[in-house]
């Protein structure tokens, strides 16, 4: 397959290699045909004139489908210098039996990925790069910015939850010329991550939700998760700004030392400051506020969700954003995608239900969060909350389950189903603490979710709420589908 378009690739040769400080194999006419259009690690997601970069993991070596990404048109491949060493002969004959293939020996394929990635967005100086991160809130705050900022420019952004080590440096592959801001999200797993993630894109703007329990197993404590957190915003300049929740107890530590602007947000900011006004809360139907006397509805529920709003309008101001540009983004945005969606139910039996599907993910504070939004709610019938493990927590899980455990108790629940090893502590407590009306599920296989749909089916009631809270590993969404009479549509 030769490269018979017009385009060029998305890098050249020289600048690839020296990128990564590679080394090339393949004949010097290889050389002449070298093009790639695309990016990818899943040698699934390969198409023609892909670069296919093989991850090796603890428990997969991505080499092994090289065969498979060049039949299905990749023109450059990443080979870690190990896997080269062993198979040379192997990697020197299909660049002869394939004439536009370039191989590229690199130390280690991660970090080539992200070195690649980092020259890639140099590529665009007069690019508007922004960051999110935090414990919980990123994705919702991110489609919030995404929404409100194109309203003003041509934007690109992360998709879905490419925020990883490997995530992130694959969606600024997305970037093209024309494109005026770049919205991307920073999620971590472990130690450094958002260090490496924040060295690929150099952010100008970077918004730090929360401060939370979110990978604490891995991290040991929420200090050391607000030092990680911190470093998207290392690269912040003197031009650039950050924003920081006031109401977070780490809101002075993350200020510390921060070349850029520094802007709170937050409902603790005084309205004569940010020009804002938290007017009315419409339950399942979100909040109306006001922003420079302009009203807005937000139409994601939760007062958490009005948080990740006031990050969005701090950074619209900060790009100089109208009000009027910033109501026709956050209404244009309804329901996320398994997180904190309200819709409208039809039960077995043609019984209605309000369903709150918030199964994304789960720690600490995005469950007290939801679980005392859906205590508050008014006009409706009983609430019915089934909540599941909260994953990767660590020494720190018996505890942060046992915390559930007695907001259950003290709360306004009418039945609640605990699903998955975990939330077993959660459901001993809440026991321990006088709450009668439980079902503990101690697995999270399709049994327990065919378990839970009866005792659902069995208890509902029209206008109840039914609650599906709990980490994505858990996957409480396969709930749906056994209690519903048909799909439940988006209010």
């Amino acid at each position: 397959i030769m490269n018979l378009t017009n385009e060029e690739s998305l890098l050249s040769l020289e600048k690839t290699i020296s990128s990564v400080n590679g080394i090339y194999i393949g004949s010097e006419n290889n050389k002449n045909l070298f093009y790639f259009s695309n990016v990818v690690t899943d040698s699934r997601n390969v198409v023609e004139n892909s670069l296919f970069v093989p991850l090796v993991g603890e428990f997969q070596n991505g080499h092994i489908y090289v065969d498979q990404a060049i039949e299905k048109g990749a023109t450059v491949i990443f080979i870690d210098s190990k896997e080269y060493e062993s198979n040379s002969n192997k990697y020197k004959e299909l660049t002869e039996e394939c004439k536009n293939l370039s191989v590229i020996v690199v130390e280690n394929t991660l970090y080539a990925l992200q070195a690649i990635a980092e020259t890639y967005v140099e590529q665009f100086p007069n690019l508007i790069k922004v960051a999110i991160t935090g414990s919980s809130g990123k994705t919702t705050t991110k489609e919030l910015v995404v929404s409100v900022l194109k309203q003003k420019y041509n934007v690109v952004h992360t998709e879905g939850n490419f925020n990883s080590e490997t995530g992130l440096p694959l969606s600024v592959f997305k970037i093209r010329k024309e494109h005026e801001v770049g919205v991307f999200e920073m999620g971590m797993n472990r130690q450094d991550e958002i260090g490496e993630i924040s060295k690929v894109l150099k952010p100008e703007y970077a918004i730090i939700t929360n401060i939370g329990s979110a990978h604490i197993g891995m991290l040991g404590s929420r200090d050391n998760i607000a030092i990680e957190k911190k470093k998207a915003f290392t690269y912040v300049s003197k031009t650039g700004a950050v924003f920081i929740p006031a109401e977070d107890e780490y809101c002075n530590f993350l200020q510390k030392d921060v070349l850029g602007k520094v802007v709170l947000f937050g409902e603790n900011v005084p309205s004569d400051v940010n020009h804002i006004e938290y007017l009315k809360d419409c339950g399942l139907d979100g909040s109306v506020f006001s922003v420079d006397g302009i009203q807005i509805n937000l139409k994601i529920p939760g007062i958490y969700n009005y948080r990740n709003a006031l990050a969005s309008i701090a950074l619209a101001k900060e790009l100089d954003l109208t009000a009027e540009e910033i109501k026709a983004g956050i209404e244009n945005l309804s329901g996320l995608n398994s997180r904190m969606e309200a819709t409208e139910l039809n039960l077995k039996g043609n019984i209605k239900v309000n369903l709150i599907r918030d199964c994304y993910n789960a720690n600490f504070e995005s469950m007290s969060s939801v679980i005392n939004f859906c205590d508050s709610l008014s006009n409706v019938n009983k609430r019915i909350y089934v909540l599941g493990d909260m994953l990767e927590l660590g020494s720190e899980s018996d505890e942060i389950h046992s915390k559930i455990g007695k907001q259950i108790a003290a709360g306004h629940s009418d039945y609640v189903i605990f699903v998955g090893e975990q939330m077993e502590k959660a459901a001993k407590v809440a026991k321990e603490n006088g709450y009668k009306n439980s079902l503990c599920i101690p697995f999270a296989d399709d049994d327990a979710m065919l378990f839970a749909s009866q005792f659902i089916v069995d208890c509902a009631e029209e206008n109840d709420v039914i609650l599906l809270k709990g980490s994505r590993g858990i996957a409480l969404e396969r709930i749906i589908p056994l209690v519903a009479d048909g799909e439940a549509k988006n209010e």
